[in-house]
């Protein structure tokens, strides 16, 4: 009988768990999390740069337009360091943090969403809530005229897909 190393089974975990660096880790995340938002019917977009000179991790857009920010955490250093998510409520309807399965959920605050993800599959842990105020009708349109260019840029040969959302 073959193991699975020698039959090429082995390639789906080509790096063991724990030697996993913090941009493998956020790849890996990054791609469960769209796996799971496009099974929700939602069209997602990565390395968003907005209007307030911040870089967003995923920007989902589902059908009714409504708008989903993402912000994917691969460890707890990478959590308690990086304190400007909260920058980024201005830009969505809800607000989700994206973690590893190790990750201790209770570090993440209890009123805004929570994602656990690999790169094969992820669940949303916890729902987000609905914001407190809307997103003002401006700023949705240019969200969205925003997410469909860089769309389209990013498939255009030669563009950097580059599009600042203001």
């Amino acid at each position: 009988m073959q193991s699975p190393l020698s039959s090429g089974l082995w390639f789906l975990y080509p790096v063991a768990m724990n030697d996993r660096n913090r941009p493998q880790i956020t790849s890996e995340v990054t791609e469960g999390v769209c796996r799971l938002l496009y099974h929700h019917r939602m069209a997602c977009l990565t390395e968003l740069r907005l209007g307030n000179g911040r870089r967003l991790d995923v920007l989902a857009l589902g059908e009714k337009g409504d708008l989903w920010a993402v912000e994917v955490k691969s460890s707890v250093e990478d959590f308690r360091v990086d304190q400007k998510w909260e920058s980024y409520l201005d830009y969505c309807d809800r607000f989700f943090f994206a973690v590893p399965m190790e990750f201790p959920r209770d570090l993440i605050p209890v009123d805004v969403g929570l994602i656990v993800a690999d790169r094969f599959e992820a669940a949303i842990v916890r729902a987000a809530p609905e914001p407190d105020r809307k997103l003002s009708a401006a700023r949705r349109k240019k969200l969205l005229i925003s997410f469909g260019r860089t769309a389209a840029g990013r498939m255009t040969p030669g563009a950097d897909g580059d599009i600042v959302i203001p």
